[in-house]
């Protein structure tokens, strides 16, 4: 099931930005795929969080962005017929929306009875190996959704001590986080939302993890002859398809890519395209048609 969300900052409360148009779709009949495609969709126009809901699902996008024409247009090119879609919108302000998510979305996650992740206003924690302590504000990763999920097993069971991580859309940096605690050496994540970017920057601080180093900005953002032992993108298929190249220069023989975000179904081309980079592929993993993959760099 699709499950991510985002907590909105208080920085400023005057703040437009602090603003969301939450987006009601009842679907009939209801059905967790037939959710998960309408969430990809609306994703490309401005959507950046979704919560299933009994009727269907719960979808949220920035007030200024909110495009009724667009989301009529998503609805009207709907991929899957025998399926009716209908919705209604309302504002919701910034003030209210910490409230809100404290209260009914984002509960302590337990991986793999390995590693924790909980925000400050959560109590009666399980002690295992990791406890990261996650505040999300405007940005992805708390560990709720398939994707984030893969990445941290994944990191979980990697052989990591000393070596270099890049974490390319690093979001709350909670991967980067994972990865520091683990023993990684040199660790660099990078997130082209500012708001990511701030709230990476509290997260680790909250972690004490400071080594991270946290930048602004997309794949220009690696430093030319950067060189990573694990480069890990949880990001989307189109985005790792145009930057996939740039992963590769910032890996050496034997650097290991891991990347998520995309279905099943784009397994396929992307091995094509990581083949074009002399990235081989090692394995996949898959859970609700949400994939990860593992490559090597020959």
């Amino acid at each position: 099931m699709l499950f991510y969300f985002v907590l909105i900052s208080q920085k400023d409360n005057q703040n437009y930005m602090n603003d969301y148009t939450k987006v009601i779709f009842e679907v009939s009949p209801v059905n967790e795929d037939i959710t998960d495609i309408l969430a990809a969709m609306l994703a490309e126009v401005g959507f950046e969080s979704f919560v299933p809901e009994e009727f269907g699902m719960s979808a949220y996008v920035q007030q200024p962005l909110f495009d009724k024409d667009a989301v009529d247009a998503v609805i009207a090119r709907f991929p899957v017929e025998g399926y009716n879609i209908k919705y209604s919108s309302e504002v919701i302000e910034g003030e209210d929306w910490n409230a809100e998510w404290e209260k009914n979305y984002f509960q302590p996650i337990v991986v793999d009875d390995r590693c924790v992740i909980h925000s400050t206003f959560h109590t009666d924690i399980p002690k295992v190996e990791y406890d990261i302590l996650i505040d999300p504000k405007m940005a992805f990763g708390t560990g709720y959704h398939q994707t984030t999920c893969h990445m941290l097993r994944a990191i979980l069971y990697a052989d990591i001590s000393e070596k270099s991580v890049l974490d390319m859309g690093c979001g709350t940096a909670l991967l980067a986080i994972l990865a520091a605690m683990r023993g990684a050496g040199d660790v660099v994540a990078i997130d082209i939302d500012e708001f990511a970017y701030e709230n990476a920057l509290e997260n680790i601080k909250l972690n004490n993890t400071p080594d991270v180093d946290v930048r602004l900005g997309g794949i220009e953002a690696i430093k030319d002859g950067e060189k990573f032992d694990y480069v890990i993108a949880n990001i989307n298929r189109n985005i790792l398809l145009a930057d996939m190249w740039r992963y590769a220069q910032a890996m050496h023989a034997g650097s290991v890519l891991y990347m998520s975000g995309f279905y099943t179904e784009d397994i396929d081309v992307l091995k094509a395209e990581a083949e074009r980079h002399s990235l081989r592929f090692v394995r996949s993993d898959e859970n609700n048609r949400w994939a990860m993959m593992e490559l090597v760099k020959e």
